[in-house]
């Protein structure tokens, strides 16, 4: 059985900004070491940010166009091959690391923030 991670504090869990947005744009990322595609989401009045997301056993590039997603908007960039990737898809991951995406139950405005 797996050890519960250490407890979070309030102010810790507050400064994490997750937010809705929609995926304009995904392709296949040949350059990443472990298979990802290239997304560019639409997050609203933040604009627009690139992420690099391993969907890949679940999700076609096409499938994913339209879809309205949860990330965290507040991360640094990071660096991944040859690309900054500015936000963190959020996903819950199966048993064969396969991916599956947190999604509102009904459509939001780009950019609401997850409470």
């Amino acid at each position: 059985m797996q050890q519960p991670p250490p407890p979070l504090q309030w102010d810790d869990f507050i400064k994490v900004e997750m937010r809705t947005g929609t995926i304009v744009k995904a392709e296949i990322f040949k350059e990443a070491k472990k298979p990802a595609y290239k997304l560019l989401i639409d997050f609203g009045p933040l604009g627009m940010k690139k992420s690099s997301a391993q969907l890949t056993q679940l999700y076609q590039p096409e499938d994913l166009i339209g879809k309205q997603i949860v990330a965290v908007v507040n991360f640094p960039a990071r660096q991944i091959a040859n690309m900054q990737s500015e936000c963190l898809v959020l996903g819950a991951v199966g048993p064969n690391h396969e991916v599956t995406l947190l999604t509102p139950e009904r459509n939001t405005g780009n950019g609401q923030r997850i409470a």
